[in-house]
């Protein structure tokens, strides 16, 4: 029976903790794209080398059961907390280095696994310090901070990055100073955590007679023994197939000047347009399709989702085709795209769940993620050279041809008519 300590209330570290779990993501995912692209690296080498950056959280489930053998998830989680600010510092001072793009690019390497490794920590954490009763009242907390950490890893700390770089004239110092900042914001979560962070009974490492690795195997083989396998696999590895390639794109396209087929936004434009008001769109679209399936279940609603989640890719096609420079205008039309993201996301993260349902449901659940970073993976590595050699109008017309499969996937699947009703 676990226990906690009954003056610490969950406000004071779900919170933080998922604020604190989705940074390291951000910044390797994202911030690294808009960096890069600061400081004149190739779209074909952004594309390649921050999609391969995928990997950790790909073959995560494979070293997930070390954390179980060794040590408690609560010394995980504030260990890796050091580690990633330490990681995050690292970044900052290779940027002035000659080689920083590869020496940057290997700590990037370091926080990667460090990051995908606090999230089995933190998530097992999360299910050990709550009871049940409270692990169903707080996934609504976990879920609006995680974003509001997107919200602010793409926002504020991109338009802070363009102002020093226009103040300073130095677009490699105002990143390290970025970078600094996430420093010690990561150090202060690792010292808060220490202090506040309960400590259950439960939390202990994996026992004398049990064999985790042993005992994972059978759960990892149970996962592809599960009936209609190859439809799961091909809707997971598919539904974003479209995305994953735009992703790595969509600060190049914004960034690159209008002669270059670009819409020629500065840095602290994209952080306006795409990074605040997009991912507020990005949460509203989310929190929508979550009550709307509460309501009419997941198979009600997987066609409409499903043509939310592509259809609103047509908006770079227009974009590419017209380039208009009026910044509402952007703004508006990448609001549309990222709500119908937001919710139609919300499908694959159901379907997930639904096919997770059962015994092993917490290692299948890592597995089916880790099956979707590879489907976000392969398709971003490649989607660099395919834009540079199409350009962006063709590249953003081909993304859309490639949302194909995802409908025909759709149609395919077989799910229960009362999964996802309250």
């Amino acid at each position: 029976m676990q226990t906690t300590s009954p003056t610490r209330t969950p406000w004071l570290w779900v919170p933080s903790l998922y604020f604190g779990q989705a940074i390291p993501y951000v910044v390797v995912m994202y911030l690294s794209v808009i960096m890069y692209k600061d400081m004149g690296i190739s779209n074909t080498d952004i594309a390649f080398y921050t999609s391969l950056l995928y990997l950790p959280w790909v073959i995560k489930p494979l070293w997930s059961p070390l954390v179980d053998m060794f040590g408690t998830k609560r010394g995980w989680t504030v260990t890796l907390q050091l580690a990633l600010a330490a990681s995050l510092g690292a970044i900052g001072a290779t940027l002035h280095l000659p080689a920083f793009f590869v020496v940057s690019l290997g700590v990037m390497w370091v926080m990667a696994f460090a990051s995908a490794t606090h999230d089995i920590s933190a998530d097992g954490f999360y299910m050990l310090g709550l009871r049940q009763q409270q692990q169903a009242a707080y996934v609504g907390v976990r879920s609006t901070f995680y974003r509001l950490a997107t919200l602010a890893g793409q926002g504020p700390l991109v338009i802070l990055a363009g102002y020093l770089a226009t103040t300073l004239g130095d677009v490699r110092q105002a990143w390290a100073i970025v970078f600094f900042v996430l420093t010690g914001l990561f150090f202060a979560l690792f010292a808060w955590h220490q202090a506040v962070l309960p400590r259950p009974d439960a939390d202990r490492k994996a026992g004398e007679g049990r064999n985790p690795l042993r005992e994972f195997g059978a759960t990892f083989a149970s996962f592809f023994r599960k009936r209609d396998i190859w439809l799961i696999l091909g809707f997971i590895l598919t539904y974003r197939l479209g995305e994953a390639q735009i992703l790595k794109l969509v600060a190049p396209f914004l960034k690159d000047p209008v002669s270059e087929g670009g819409l020629g936004l500065s840095t602290a434009q994209y952080g306006t347009a795409y990074g605040t008001v997009g991912i507020i769109a990005l949460t509203v679209g989310g929190l929508f399709g979550g009550w709307l399936i509460s309501r009419l279940g997941l198979k009600r609603c997987l066609w409409l989702m499903v043509c939310a989640v592509h259809l609103p890719d047509l908006v770079f096609v227009y974009l590419s085709a017209a380039q208009p420079q009026s910044l509402p205008v952007i703004g508006a039309f990448l609001a549309l795209e990222q709500f119908g993201y937001g919710f139609g996301f919300t499908a694959m993260m159901m379907y997930m769940i639904m096919v997770c349902d059962g015994p092993y449901k917490t290692a299948h659940y890592a597995i089916c993620t880790g099956l979707m970073a590879l489907g976000m993976m392969v398709p971003g590595m490649w989607s660099g050279a395919l834009q540079e050699m199409l350009g962006y109008r063709h590249f953003f017309v081909w993304t859309c041809l490639a949302t194909l499969p995802a409908f025909v996937m759709a149609a395919l699947v077989k799910i229960d008519p009362e999964f996802g009703k309250k």
